[in-house]
């Protein structure tokens, strides 16, 4: 997680908008720089700020006495010494605060915790404070709509809790030794969150499961192998003899099969060709019996062709015929004038 920029508005001892950002010079590339100015100056609410927009608690708050203590607020109303929303500076009707910064993903995001009074205005009852975590540049909105929703994406992000946070990254004032002081279990889990260590024990335990289980399937291979000791010369010999007839036996069968199965096809084909002969016999039977049949026809067509033959012939004898008609009736006119 790297922070890129704090910013707010009317928070404690910081009246209006401030805003520090470490990505412009000179601070991003000082490398090392120090919060300093005298008392009230606003040194703790910078880091107020911080801790307000991821988590929405801060060490200075955490650190007020019994919960039951509560504090006087405008309007006779009262505020418990735990809520974040006394950091609202007094006489202001809204504040805000802003933090930029680069997530474990590698992302950017901004994440805003803010607080105003009814009605916008300084003497308004103070509202419940609301949270936001978007993704940059485009302000994209993360996390869900609910408070709790939020505050669970920015810690994702983060990589740490409230706590390891202030413990880690932001100690505050008489809180320096806090990390020191830790018990083991504690230091341990921060140390890990810090370094991003979990994903390596991780892969440990995976590897050390993958060789367990590796060398056990070794010692049963072995076992396995230990019962299957290689066999006598003569023993093999003796297999190897066996394979060898067994191999020439099937490959007799097969000879065998494929002349049975040459046999066979002969036979089909033997039955094909007795059926062709068969269909060609009754054909030509069927040929014969139509030429028998048209006999009749045969001569009656042989007859047509003889008379065609003589056709001439007994066109020119109707012809001679018409013409000895034609000279009798001329006689007959020539006796018939004479008379």
């Amino acid at each position: 997680m790297k922070i890129l920029a704090i910013r707010g508005r009317n928070l404690a001892s910081l009246s209006g908008e401030f805003a520090i950002d470490l990505t412009a010079e000179p601070l991003a590339s000082a490398g090392l720089f120090a919060i300093c100015g005298p008392t009230g100056a606003g040194k703790s609410t910078l880091l107020d700020a911080l801790c307000l927009a991821l988590y929405d608690e801060t060490p200075r708050v955490a650190r007020v006495g019994g919960r039951a203590t509560v504090l006087p607020d405008v309007a006779g109303e009262t505020i418990g010494a735990h809520d974040t929303r006394t950091l609202l500076r007094r006489g202001a009707a809204e504040g805000h605060a802003e933090v930029d910064f680069v997530g474990g993903d590698g992302q950017a995001y901004r994440a805003r915790w803010s607080v105003r009074r009814a009605r916008s205005k300084a003497g308004g009852k103070l509202q419940q404070t609301q949270m936001s975590l978007a993704r940059l540049p485009g302000e994209e909105p993360v996390g869900g709509g609910l408070k709790t929703e939020v505050q669970a994406a920015i810690v994702e992000r983060v990589g740490l809790t409230f706590e390891q946070f202030t413990r880690a990254v932001l100690l505050a004032q008489n809180e320096f030794f806090a990390f020191l002081k830790a018990g083991d279990d504690e230091r341990a889990a921060l140390l890990q969150a810090l370094t991003g260590t979990g994903r390596f024990e991780a892969i440990s335990r995976r590897a050390f499961e993958r060789n367990k289980a590796e060398q056990e399937a070794l010692r049963q291979l072995r076992e396995q192998a230990a019962q299957h000791q290689p066999l006598e010369a003569e023993t093999r010999a003796q297999y190897e003899l066996q394979r060898q007839q067994q191999h020439d036996a099937v490959t007799a069968l097969d000879e065998r099969l494929r002349q049975h199965e040459a046999q066979l096809r002969w036979h089909a084909d033997a039955a094909e060709l007795a059926k062709l002969e068969q269909q060609a016999i009754e054909q030509h039977r069927v040929a014969v019996a139509a030429h028998d049949a048209a006999a009749p026809r045969r001569a009656r067509l042989a007859d047509a062709h003889a008379a065609q033959a003589a056709r001439p012939l007994v066109a020119e004898i109707d012809r001679l015929a018409a013409q000895r008609e034609a000279q009798r009736q001329e006689l007959a006119r020539a006796a018939e004038a004479q008379a």
